[in-house]
């Protein structure tokens, strides 16, 4: 009874919070679905994941409406380099996430299990296709005033022996890229941010505009997404933003110890006012903030930390999604700069013989001398191939309007496109109240377009 109290007296100064500033509507524009009918601002998506509390730092942002207001609370992330107003904030009764990918450093972080991936759904967080229950986690947030899909985010908890639930203790999430658009390619889905070569594809989640198309060079970015290799990041969400100080996540190349630099794509940055990681390394994922703006093509970094870094300790579980680099052989290749070994794997989604630098996986083992020994893996895309990623929403719909708007845990839905599949009910069925699952391909202006409606 007093922990349901403590969670409700969160929950109304969360509401507090966001009317005083803290909505969805990022630069003041409203989200749409697939129908391209406008969804009002009061109900664009605030997914409630469930948590039973959470910390956390926006640091500069500079989104009209971003702020989450002034608040007791840590940073979320644990490293330096945030700014600006914090808050304290938790969400109702138990709900999460499901799939999507991001990677993980191989030399520091945590002792015990955790996954690393891409926030792709609402009903207990999902990580990699493994879903973790929320209800006693701790939500450690930075750059955004809420989580939302498509956000990458490390989840630390345990997992069953399949790796398809688990009990989350505390899941942290920050931004991986925030600046100026330099130039887009709209063939291949990229667009240029700080140096970096950010990929875009059917599975990026699109959070205040429409898509690639809606970009433009000089236009302000902040993105979620997997280090895919030297100078890329594939991404997994991006909104457009009206300002902000830089944020760049990438591989450390050319690591000039003495001069206190290294390149993160195109881009120099140096480190020479900072203390650096300990583990900081050529081929190392690493996450770099400054409180400046960019000069002359170099990077002043207020902050240089691991891109969410696990631990390669013998005998712990670990869980990730992003792309192969480095492979020399189904038993010798990284994920996001975790040595794997698959030799022993069971894989789906296409053939082991299909593994090669550039395919993207959902991974999943144990460690062993050093190296995550592989027991299941999910090839996800293979390069210029399609993507088999989706999105899920479970629980009970809400302010329910029309087929093309309604919620289910606070996710914004559009059930109105044709051949949605129905499964145990009708189209007719669905109204306030009602339990169901909804699984989609897509999310445009944190709009979850649905493919399939499950009667629970």
């Amino acid at each position: 009874m007093k922990k349901r109290l403590m969670r409700g007296l969160v929950a109304l100064s969360t509401v507090f919070v966001l009317s005083c500033g803290g909505g969805d509507a990022i630069d003041g524009s409203p989200a749409a679905g697939s129908s391209g009918a406008a969804v009002a601002t009061g109900d664009v998506s605030s997914p409630d994941w469930g948590f039973v509390g959470q910390t956390g730092s926006h640091d500069g942002g500079g989104n009209a409406g971003a702020d989450a207001g002034s608040g007791a609370a840590s940073a979320g992330a644990g490293a330096a380099g945030g700014s600006g107003d914090t808050a304290s904030a938790s969400s109702g009764d138990a709900g999460g996430v499901g799939s999507g990918g991001t990677g993980a450093s191989a030399s520091a972080g945590d002792s015990g299990d955790s996954g690393v991936g891409g926030v792709g759904g609402v009903a207990s967080i999902i990580v990699n296709d493994v879903r973790y229950n929320t209800a006693d986690a701790v939500l450690k947030l930075r750059d955004a005033p809420q989580l939302q899909l498509g956000m990458t985010a490390k989840v630390n908890g345990s997992t069953n022996a399949d790796f398809t639930a688990g009990e989350a203790t505390e899941v942290e999430s920050a931004a991986d890229a925030r600046g100026v658009v330099t130039s887009i390619n709209a063939g291949n889905g990229e667009l240029v941010v700080l140096g970096m070569t950010i990929n875009t594809d059917a599975t990026t989640v699109w959070g205040n505009i429409p898509g690639l198309d809606a970009l433009a060079p000089g236009m302000t970015v902040q993105v979620w997404g997997l280090p895919a290799g030297p100078g890329l990041l594939r991404a997994t969400r991006i909104e457009k933003r009206v300002a902000g100080t830089p944020i760049l996540s990438g591989v450390v190349q050319n690591l000039d110890v003495a001069n206190r630099q290294f390149l993160l794509g195109s881009l120099a940055v140096d480190f020479s006012q900072i203390a650096s990681p300990a583990a900081l390394a050529a081929g190392v994922n690493v996450r770099v903030r400054t409180n400046l703006s960019l000069a002359a093509g170099v990077l002043q970094a207020s902050s240089v930390e691991l891109w969410y870094p696990v631990s390669l300790r013998d005998g712990t579980r670990r869980q990730l999604g992003g792309v192969v680099t480095d492979f020399s052989g189904i038993s010798s290749f990284r994920v996001l700069g975790t040595p794997v070994d698959a030799s022993s794997a069971q894989v789906s989604g296409g053939p082991a013989a299909a593994i090669a630098n550039g395919v993207e996986l959902n991974v999943a083992g144990t460690v062993v001398n050093g190296s995550l020994v592989a027991t299941k893996i999910k090839i996800k895309k293979t390069p210029g191939g399609a993507s088999s990623a989706s999105f899920t929403a479970m629980g009970t719909v809400s302010a329910f309007k029309s087929l093309a708007q309604f919620k289910v845990k606070g996710q914004a839905i559009d059930a109105s496109g044709a051949g949605i599949q129905y499964v145990n009910g009708a189209a007719g069925q669905l109204g306030n109240g009602v339990q169901v699952t909804v699984v989609g391909g897509r999310i445009v202006n944190d709009v979850l377009i649905a493919t399939q409606v499950i009667f629970d």
